[in-house]
């Protein structure tokens, strides 16, 4: 190639300044590639010293002269820095220069070649500044560990997020495997490499699961694992991001308990009124057996065949009137009578019967403090609700054991699912065989028992459970198979009140009052038929009616009553609101309520006379003795 086309070879060139310096440094020749992008013409810079194109503080340095004597000494000079335009504007190059000899190794010249490095530069810096951004930001992150494995699981890097949930500082992490990090179950399992095999076989691998920190405590963690791939596809390492979920798990199980305890309260709530409904239908049958068992055993002639089987079905029907009242206890519609109680003396009271009901392999503990514990309770149902629990833990130790009674007080502020106040805690502790978390689950459930067939009805914890919610309290139940179980019984306080003395002496027998009209107002027909007898056995004149629309009727007209005794649930009208009525229009009249449900206590019916269901003659016969005005509600 002539020298020529040399030249034209070079003038072509426009990404690069391609020109000739002379053995002092001055400017020889020109090419488009230097005019382009140095912005001289070369009329203009021919002549000059190269010198021109560095910056200031660059020539005051020597840098010029260095770069020559570089290229003369070592035969060529390479290296990158800021280059000036014609304009003054700065730009990165990439300059190389080489000495042009003479055959005798003597230096003529120098070929100088200048690349404008600028847009690599600033992408190279971008780049920097982009990656510098990204590890400011994964460092920063400290909610999330996010740190890097090597292609065999050893930890690689490690953010400030990593140190804070898992303890570890860099140093001491850097270069450990991530199985560190798993609990031993997991280790033996092989989990921590089955991750990176997920990983690297489906792109991703996800999970929960325990995890564990430098100081040994264990935590809730959602793990994310990527594969990291060189160009080639090959595994390099692997990124991976761990968050501490245990508070959002602790979240999430308190409100899977509440949702679980909220559906158990539905559950109880509809079991309970089907129960209330049952047990109402129930004491109205009874009624009927039981008043036409008294009454037939008055009017037929007393004979020793006929007697034993009018006393037997006597006996089964008040079984089942007990078994109601277990009913209406677990629905919590029983008739209660609370009073202040010290609950010390009334457990005293009834550990000889207990100690009976017991048996000698048995022995009793009491833990009691020295004061007085009083209690917003009913005494006779809380003494049938301790017998109750006294015959199911002795049916829990077949081999005997121990039984303790233990009161304290206790203040609550918000848990145990009671209202903030003061409360007495009755709990009664046996040492039998305890109770998995099914069947504490399903213990006070009405009907339920793990006693054989005949052994029990299910109602006794169900009773007790109503009879506590009903005071305002809570059963708690606690136990573990193997280990015995504990009944806690919450009861409101009655620090402060005067403490009501238990009449246990039989009452004053009433003045019986004779030839009275009695109204008998109830929808049941057999309890009206029953109801009327007794009316009559006891000397008085019956007038019926089956509802209260229909005794409004009666008392409009000219008919003489002397009392009202009316069923409190009937339909479109009830007893109470027929007494509301009567106290407008008779305020004189009395009237007796009889229910079997505890569902008016509420209403404003405090002053009304009730009779419970079922009744007998002697029940009826002191409620009509001294009947209350309907005045009093």
């Amino acid at each position: 190639m002539d020298d020529g086309r040399y030249r034209l070879l070079v003038e072509s060139v426009f990404d690069y300044a391609i020109y000739m310096l002379d053995p002092d440094g001055y400017v020889s020749s020109w090419n488009n590639g230097a005019r382009r992008f140095k912005g001289y013409e070369a009329s203009e810079i021919v002549g000059r010293h190269f010198s021109t194109f560095y910056p200031e503080e660059d020539r005051r340095a020597g840098m010029p002269a260095r770069a020559l004597e570089i290229a003369r000494r070592e035969g060529k000079f390479e290296g990158e820095g800021w280059r000036v335009r014609k304009d003054g504007e700065r730009f990165w190059a990439h300059v190389v220069i080489d000495p042009i000899l003479t055959p005798t190794g003597g230096v003529i010249g120098y070929a100088k070649v200048t690349r404008d490095l600028s847009e690599r530069r600033e992408a190279a810096a971008e780049l920097s500044r982009s990656e510098e951004q990204f590890r400011l930001l994964v460092q920063s992150v400290t909610d999330y560990a996010i740190y890097m494995l090597d292609e065999n699981g050893n930890v690689s890097n490690w953010n400030a997020g990593a140190e804070r949930i898992k303890g570890y500082s860099a140093s001491e992490i850097v270069g450990r495997h991530f199985s560190v990090f798993y609990t031993p179950e997991d280790v033996a399992a092989g989990g921590p490499q089955r991750s990176l095999d997920t990983a690297a076989r489906e792109g991703r691998f996800e999970k929960e699961g325990l995890r564990v920190r430098k100081d040994g405590s264990q935590f809730w963690a959602n793990v994310v694992i990527d594969p990291i791939r060189s160009e080639a596809g090959d595994i390099i390492g692997y990124a991976k991001i761990t968050r501490d979920i245990t508070e959002r798990r602790k979240a999430q199980e308190s409100l899977d308990r509440t949702r679980e305890e909220l559906m158990q309260a539905q559950k109880m709530e509809a079991i309970g009124r089907l129960t209330g409904g049952v047990a109402h239908d129930f004491n109205n049958l009874l009624m009927a057996i039981t008043g036409s068992l008294s009454i037939l055993e008055k009017r037929l002639p007393p004979d020793p065949r006929l007697q034993p089987f009018i006393q037997n079905a006597m006996l089964g029907a008040q079984r089942g009137i007990t078994l109601t009242q277990r009913m209406l206890a677990f629905a919590r519609r029983q008739e209660l009578e609370p009073k202040p109680t010290d609950l010390i003396k009334l457990v005293h009271g009834v550990l000889e019967m207990i100690q009976h009901a017991l048996g000698p392999t048995i022995s009793i503990k009491t833990r009691f403090p020295s004061a007085p514990q009083l209690a917003l309770v009913d005494p006779n149902q809380l003494e049938l609700a301790l017998l109750n629990l006294a015959v199911n833990s002795r049916d829990a130790m077949p081999e005997g054991g121990a039984l303790t009674f233990e009161i304290q007080s206790k203040s609550i502020t918000g848990e145990a699912n009671l209202p903030p106040g003061d409360y007495v805690c009755l709990a009664v502790r046996d040492t039998g065989e305890g109770m998995s978390e099914d069947t504490m689950a399903r213990a006070t459930e009405p009907f339920f028992t793990t006693k054989g067939v005949g052994k029990g009805t299910g109602l006794g914890l169900s009773m007790v459970r109503g009879m506590v919610d009903q005071l305002g309290g809570k059963l708690v139940l606690k136990s573990q198979p193997g280990t015995g179980a504990t009944v806690e019984l919450w009861f409101p306080t009655a620090a402060g009140m005067s403490v009501s003395e238990r009449q246990d002496a039989a009452p004053a027998p009433a003045t019986q009052k004779q030839g009275l009209v009695v109204l008998a107002v109830d929808d049941d027909r057999l309890v009206l038929m029953n109801t009327t007898a007794m009316i009559e056995e006891l000397g008085h004149t019956p007038v019926t009616a089956t509802s209260a629309k229909d005794a409004l009727a009666i008392l409009a007209t000219d008919v003489p009553v002397d009392v009202v005794i009316t069923d409190h649930a009937m339909p479109s009208m009830t007893g109470l609101e027929l007494a509301r009525i009567l106290a407008t229009e008779r305020p004189h009249l009395p009237v007796i309520i009889a229910t079997g449900y505890a569902d008016f206590s509420d209403q404003g019916s405090v002053g009304l006379l009730r009779l419970q269901k079922p009744f007998d003659l002697e029940d009826l016969q002191g409620a009509l003795a001294n009947p209350v005005p309907a005045a009093a509600t």
